[in-house]
């Protein structure tokens, strides 16, 4: 049970995912809050595959550090909607409603910086040397990609997108890397499915776009109608590619990643490592045929394209790009919501098992509903 004086937050085991406890904490006034600080009631929020990502990689990638917790533990980021109900903050009014990257808790205090029309950044210590990309908090009234009644697209899907979107520009700035096709693991996966969209959704001569899942999901990914080719992981070694070919990994798992590897061998021009979600079979990226693994960082393709282009074109391609892309979700996609502290750890272990099906859009919230 959750309350207006009790702070209530999802904390998870590091080194134990599958581990977890709520921990309580007082809710901050207006007279314990410093100057500059905004405290919001965080409303609801995404959970998806994307989330077992940043603790698979909280270490490797820093994504525990944007929300600190005792040690050994730490707190999932998730993308949501809050509201500000008590603020020392010039130029943020309590009730303005605010979409960002949140903690999994009732409440969250952030200090407020660069405020604008727009929004403002969180400027707190801990937040200094991780990406702005996560920093900044928008003001739902000044949004022009926000609706209110796709709130629930929006935690889900957006920051999923804008990484999807990152990776087709990715590839089309390295010309595909001389790849006649793209293979992504985790296919059903809504980064892949994302990607899939825009790879599938360019003109002229583009390359084809291959979903690699388990068997259990084929009809599924074959139905969302992204993709030219859906095969089960089992399958790897029958794909017949003209030439070389791409490998996006967003599953993380060895096993994958070796058998698109070794199939492809000398042909395989690139393999971009994105996610995590096969969390627990990691590792094994030594010594395997083709182009070397590497990483891709998404705020780093963000911080080059600024450059090129400036920030402003930029998210005019992303909105762009969106837009079709939300069109064309409410074929598959099925917002499911739940709220309470039970049920959080459950909808949490459910998706960190990969207990949920692919169609399923988890909207979470710690209050009850």
């Amino acid at each position: 049970m959750t309350n207006a004086q009790t702070a209530a937050n999802f904390w998870v085991k590091r080194d134990d995912l599958r581990t977890t406890k709520i921990v309580e904490t007082p809710v901050p006034s207006s007279e314990t809050l410093a100057p500059g600080e905004v405290l919001f009631k965080v409303d609801d929020f995404a959970f998806t595959a994307n989330n077992i990502t940043y603790a698979a990689f909280g270490e490797a990638m820093q994504y525990w550090n944007f929300f600190p917790a005792d040690e050994g533990w730490g707190r999932v980021p998730v993308w949501g909607f809050g509201d500000v109900i008590v603020s020392n903050a010039e130029g943020v009014a309590p009730g303005e409603r605010f979409y960002g990257y949140f903690p999994m808790s009732t409440h969250f205090v952030a200090e407020a910086v660069r405020i604008s029309d727009a929004g403002f950044f969180d400027g707190a210590s801990n937040r200094a040397d991780l990406s702005p990309v996560y920093n900044n908090y928008l003001r739902v009234a000044a949004d022009a990609g926000y609706d209110a009644a796709r709130e629930a697209e929006q935690s889900l899907l957006r920051p999923l997108f804008t990484t999807s979107f990152l990776i087709d520009d990715f590839l089309e700035d390295n010309e595909f890397f001389g790849a006649s096709a793209v293979a992504l693991s985790s296919a059903s996966s809504k980064t892949s499915l994302g990607l899939a969209q825009v790879l599938s959704n360019r003109t002229g001569d583009r390359p084809r776009v291959i979903g690699l899942t388990s068997k259990g999901n084929i009809e599924f990914v074959k139905g969302v109608g992204y993709y030219d080719d859906v095969v089960a992981y089992e399958d790897i070694a029958t794909i017949k590619v003209d030439g070389n070919a791409a490998f996006v990994d967003m599953a993380g798992d060895a096993n994958v990643r070796a058998a698109v590897h070794n199939h492809f061998a000398d042909r395989l021009t690139c393999s971009c490592a994105v996610g995590g979600t096969h969390w627990e079979q990691g590792g094994g990226a030594d010594n395997l045929p083709g182009a070397s693994p590497t990483l891709f960082f998404a705020p780093s393709q963000i911080q080059k394209r600024n450059k090129d282009w400036g920030a402003e074109v930029l998210q005019s391609k992303i909105a762009k790009a969106w837009a079709i892309f939300l069109g064309s979700v409410d074929g598959w996609m099925k917002v499911e919501r739940s709220g309470g502290l039970s049920v959080t750890k459950q909808v949490y272990l459910d998706v960190l098992e990969g207990r949920v099906s692919p169609e399923s859009g988890k909207i979470i919230s710690l209050w009850d509903l």
